[in-house]
């Protein structure tokens, strides 16, 4: 396996101010991408939506649980998927792994809740298998065909003023990745997140994209 070149102290401290100045005006980029993204318009949803969660039926403003902003994740746990019901998605339980503890978003008026459509039974399960407390509720309807989300993962962002709930935002693919820990972490790592497709020297370890993700009690301790 190849590792990055060997210098001395004052050599990389050059390499890391160049690259720091990069870094910097990514930073830059995103605190601008940031700002467009709270200039947004958003849209109206008239269309009323069900769920089921462990207290029974609730609708899209009950999710929000008092607060102004609402996170929505579609957490791909269903039959076809892994080994359901045993286990779901192994990239979406990465992503949950990774997430802070909620009161932390809630300090800033905003919910996060995972959605699947499996029955309450099964989600419970796997809550207490992975030691999860985040809420996470069933979908009844076609909540997500609505929204993007039935083929695939994704983060939807509401808002609400008074009874009239707005959606605002949507992200899946990579854009969620960037907002997974796990994968910031790996980033600044010499190996990198160690996937094909990602620009490393020659001889770098790297396997296909996403195959290498496990549930958390799944993977062979190194």
């Amino acid at each position: 396996m190849n590792l990055p070149n060997i210098v001395s102290r004052a050599e990389w401290q050059t390499g890391r101010d160049d690259l720091l100045l990069r870094e910097q005006e990514a930073t830059r980029v995103r605190d601008e991408l940031a700002a467009e993204r709270r200039r947004l318009p958003m849209v109206r949803i008239d269309k009323e939506y069900e769920f089921e969660g462990p207290n029974g039926k609730v609708k899209l403003l009950d999710l929000f649980d008092g607060r102004r902003q609402l996170i929505v994740y579609r957490f791909f746990f269903q039959p076809g998927v892994a080994d359901f019901p045993k286990g779901g998605c192994s990239g979406c339980s990465m992503f949950v792994d990774g997430l802070s503890h909620l009161a932390h978003l809630h300090a800033c008026d905003t919910s996060l809740v995972l959605i699947s459509p499996s029955p309450q039974a099964d989600i419970e399960r796997l809550k207490a298998r992975m030691g999860w407390d985040f809420p996470w509720f069933t979908t009844l309807d076609d909540f997500s065909e609505d929204f993007g989300v039935a083929e695939w993962f994704g983060l939807n962002v509401f808002i609400h003023d008074g009874d009239d709930v707005f959606h605002t935002y949507f992200a899946n693919g990579r854009e969620v990745e960037s907002i997974g820990n796990v994968w910031s972490l790996l980033d600044i790592t010499p190996l990198g997140r160690q996937e094909e497709g990602e620009d490393s020297p020659e001889g770098f370890p790297q396997s296909p994209p996403y195959e290498w993700y496990r549930l958390h009690d799944e993977y062979d301790e190194k």
